[in-house]
């Protein structure tokens, strides 16, 4: 059990999602576990009690989050509700619980995956293992930092920025991770054996993760070599794809598509209709966030953006899409393949940026990192710009 908890405090500290104070994890098998002692074990024990659960995380996030989730939590009304994609799949909102008891925290986590206890943390479960309970973690903090730089930018561009919001604000820039930088080289093709595509695949994936490009378990992977798209699995780590990659042939001939990734049809339009064989679909936040910055008058989507934006968007001369996961009428495989085609990336709206390449996946990653990097960039000139109105 030693082993499992290391292997989850180093992802939180790793990915930079919790410090300098140790997350506190515990874990219920033939009894209750924890990875050290801590004065509030006692309440998060009762938690176990009353909810059909094995795995539970307690954390105070890193910086910048622990700043915005705290912002975000004493400035709503016991509900922060993000408009991202993540959030609408799968946390929906995140309740916040002004007291730190056992009741109040289990009535919360009985209808959501977290509850965050402002000045405190987060807390966030799994009904399995640590690992669900580290997924949400991640998600949590994720949400916060996006609907935190939105909120921002929308409330400067209506000049109701308050004192309180921009002395945050400013903390949370000073404590942001400096512009992605990559300076080497990924596996040069051809990919010409079923080999050096498995060796690429994991290479690409793990460098996204290292770099911050996706969090969690989110993002997904591809590539064709032959008749075959060599895809990783849904649900799974882009840094842990070693045993997690699904080899879908492309006349469907094979069942083992059931296990790949969700945006499957998405990736086989695109190898299959365009001349691009690697694909990398990433969750960069900037990216994100600059996909929901949208001015257009008279707007008539309402609530829908996500599903069906019927104009035509770009940032930073990136187009960004409408569209959701899996087939059907908003499908993103009838959305993202079009739009990519001569562009060196797609942003969807809320949800992330997919990159191609034809030979290896060198252009994807990089483009991946330019895409973000840009997105970042033109979010600080518009607060600049209208700061200067």
């Amino acid at each position: 059990m030693d082993q499992i908890f290391r292997t989850y405090e180093n992802k939180l500290i790793k990915s930079g999602l919790v410090g300098p104070e140790p997350p506190l994890l515990g874990f219920l098998d033939a009894h209750l576990e924890w990875n050290r002692e801590d004065r509030k074990r006692s309440d998060l024990e009762d938690i176990f009690k009353q909810l059909n659960i094995s795995a539970l995380i307690f954390a105070r996030p890193a910086e910048p989050y622990r700043s915005i989730i705290d912002y975000l939590a004493n400035t709503c009304d016991g509900t922060i509700t993000p408009n991202d994609c993540e959030t609408r799949t799968f946390l929906h909102d995140l309740p916040v619980s002004f007291q730190f008891s056992s009741n109040s925290i289990a009535s919360s986590l009985k209808a959501r995956k977290s509850v965050i206890i402002p000045g405190q943390g987060i807390i966030t479960h799994g009904t399995v293992g640590l690992e669900q309970a580290y997924v949400t973690f991640s998600s949590v903090c994720f949400a916060g930092f996006v609907k935190f730089f939105c909120d921002f930018l929308l409330q400067a561009r209506k000049g109701h920025v308050d004192s309180k919001g921009q002395h945050v604000f400013d903390r949370v820039v000073k404590n942001l991770d400096p512009p992605v930088s990559f300076n080497g080289s990924l596996m040069k093709g051809p990919l010409n054996s079923k080999k050096r595509v498995y060796e690429a695949i994991q290479e690409a994936g793990r460098l996204t993760v290292e770099h911050r490009l996706v969090d969690s378990y989110f993002g997904n992977i591809s590539f064709r070599h032959g008749q075959t798209l060599y895809i990783s699995q849904t649900g799974s780590s882009l840094d842990e794809l070693e045993d997690a990659i699904d080899p879908c042939p492309l006349d469907g001939s094979s069942c083992v598509s059931i296990t790949a990734s969700s945006e499957l049809p998405t990736h086989l339009e695109i190898v299959q209709h365009t001349k691009n064989n690697a694909v990398l679909h990433g969750h960069p936040k900037f990216s994100v966030i600059m996909s929901m910055d949208c001015d257009i008058k008279a707007c008539k989507c309402g609530e829908a953006c996500h599903l069906a934006c019927p104009h035509e968007r770009f940032v930073c001369n990136i187009p960004i899409v409408s569209g959701e996961v899996g087939m059907g009428p908003h499908s993103l495989c009838n959305t993202v393949p079009e739009a990519i085609r001569g562009n060196p990336g797609v942003i969807v709206y809320g949800h992330g940026l997919f990159t191609t390449g034809q030979t290896d996946f060198n252009q994807p990653f990089k483009q991946l990192i330019q895409i973000e990097n840009n997105c970042r960039a033109e979010y600080f000139n518009r607060i600049r710009s209208l700061e200067n109105v």
